[in-house]
């Protein structure tokens, strides 16, 4: 086998880059920010600028920035590129436009795929950072033109969450969050019966992903589940058994 040097590119193997907002947080295992929370290496790149005011405040204006940090990252080999911020779902197709390689930014994307191994009176129960926020805009921008079969819970209001998530004091009590994270999944199911599964729209929230699904008993779906996803079709592996 012959292999040949990429200009410019200094290491080798990371097939997921992970956009980065701009901000200081307790990353812990679990969290799409954790490199331990995956099985695979990936590619880690901050948006300079991209705080998390800007995220959810759906900035237009850190397209440039977040496109920079992109390019950067496809440069060094990445196979597919994600963030860390479900709001990231406002810059989606742009992205995926200008990098000409799989682009997946916001947990949110999966809203379509969910509904559809669901039955036709079946809903998604989604818990975001900031109920307020996430909007038919935000949610068209995935995909989701139909809003009728979504319930929407947010965790604004959900103080120790807010502390660290939003406020950025950085400080997380993980046993805090997690019983506010649980407590407001099984709010939202409670809301709607129809509810058949939960997507987390934070990418801070899938290492209480396991306590809400034993709490409610339903699938729950994350970054994680995307990110696990789009690897397994970015890098495939050649199978070992016998017959």
């Amino acid at each position: 086998m012959i292999c040949r040097a990429r200009k410019g590119q200094v290491s080798s193997g990371e097939a997921i880059g992970i956009l980065l907002l701009d901000t200081s947080v307790p990353f812990i295992p679990g969290d799409v920010a954790n490199a331990s929370t995956y099985g695979f290496p990936v590619r880690f790149g901050r948006v300079e600028g991209f705080t998390v005011a800007r995220a959810i405040g759906k900035d237009p204006a850190i397209y440039d920035a977040l496109k920079t940090a992109a390019r950067e990252m496809v440069d060094q080999g990445v196979r597919a590129v994600t963030g860390d911020c479900g709001f990231m779902a406002l810059h989606q197709q742009r992205l995926a436009d200008d990098l000409g390689i799989p682009v997946f930014l916001s947990s949110l994307l999966q809203i379509p795929f969910i509904l559809s191994i669901l039955g036709e009176k079946s809903k998604v129960g989604v818990l975001t950072a900031d109920g307020r926020s996430l909007d038919e805009t935000l949610l068209a921008a995935v995909g989701v033109t139909d809003t009728g079969r979504l319930v929407v819970e947010g965790l604004e209001a959900q103080p120790h969450f807010h502390r660290f998530a939003i406020q950025e004091t950085g400080t997380l009590d993980t046993e805090k969050v997690a019983a506010e994270v649980v407590g407001a999944g099984r709010h939202l199911m409670a809301r709607d019966k129809a509810i058949k599964a939960l997507l987390l729209e934070c990418s801070l929230l899938p290492p209480y992903a396991a306590a809400l699904q034993a709490a409610v008993q339903v699938p729950v779906f994350d970054y994680i589940t995307m990110i696990n996803f789009v690897f397994s079709a970015v890098v495939k592996r050649s199978y070992d058994g016998f017959m």
